[in-house]
């Protein structure tokens, strides 16, 4: 399904009936790293997966897309929609999206889930790599972002255990639109710190992390869980950045397990 919100055209599935459950992914994947989650929650719950404008089946725009602009694009799809508030899962760039969306809508927010991702800014080095990134995929296209992103993506316990799983995710970073992938590349670099956030934070959280992710470190999933008012944080041991694949039975339940008990609520 494609929506027209914010100028451009968003492409989303819809499935299921309840308490509306949106999930945001990562850069530079799509919607489709929700997959098993959809299939197991879509049965108690109305989930949406939209992919980031510049993503997946999303419409392209030029600029940096910064991270308030692309929860607008979340806001405009909520309302699009007419549903809300929901509760907002978001995955690594798809958390940062998160921060940026409870900061200016937190009236649409009953809970998040926040995966694989972190509440501070980049450091000036993270921010000058972010740029190098943006530039060389204007000169290359996909190639420089299969190269950084793909080996340290997976762990390499899910490579061998999940054969497809590499080449699945690759697919994912060359179906992204090249002014995607640098806008968005941008937009990470100049986001805000949410560090500040946390303690404000008002609403149900469950963090999920993994004990071998290479991009993120899981230490700062255990800062966020004690920031958070009444977070509840869940390590997943010998996984990756990409919980929602490599994991993916055991993430379904802890989810399912969680939504359950706040629409009991």
């Amino acid at each position: 399904m494609h929506a027209r919100v914010n100028g451009f055209q968003m492409a989303y599935e819809d499935h299921g009936e309840g308490t509306p459950v949106l999930f945001i992914h990562g850069f530079p994947l799509h919607r489709k790293i929700w997959r098993p989650q959809v299939a197991a929650l879509r049965d108690e719950f109305r989930v949406l997966t939209p992919d980031v404008r510049g993503h997946g089946e999303s419409e392209a725009t030029a600029g940096v897309y910064e991270m308030e602009w692309l929860a607008d694009d979340i806001a405009a799809l909520l309302r699009h929609l007419q549903c809300g508030p929901a509760v907002i899962a978001g995955h690594s760039m798809g958390g940062y999206i998160l921060f940026a969306f409870y900061r200016k809508y937190p009236e649409l927010a009953r809970g998040l889930i926040l995966v694989s991702t972190r509440a501070v800014a980049d450091t000036a080095e993270g921010k000058a790599n972010r740029e190098a990134l943006a530039q060389r995929v204007e000169r290359e296209g996909h190639q420089p972002v299969v190269e950084k992103m793909l080996a340290p993506m997976l762990a390499e316990a899910s490579v061998h255990t999940i054969p497809s799983l590499k080449q699945e995710v690759e697919n994912m970073m060359r179906e992204a639109a090249l002014l995607g992938l640098a806008g968005a590349s941008r937009g990470m670099a100049m986001r805000l710190d949410s560090a500040e956030l946390l303690a404000r934070i008002n609403v149900p959280a469950l963090i999920i992390a993994g004990t071998t992710d290479a991009l993120i470190h899981y230490s700062e999933s255990e800062k966020m869980a004690q920031a958070i008012p009444g977070a509840r944080l869940h390590l997943l041991e010998g996984c990756g950045h990409l919980p929602s694949l490599e994991k993916a039975e055991e993430v379904s339940a802890l989810m399912r397990e969680w939504l359950r008990e706040q629409s009991s609520k």
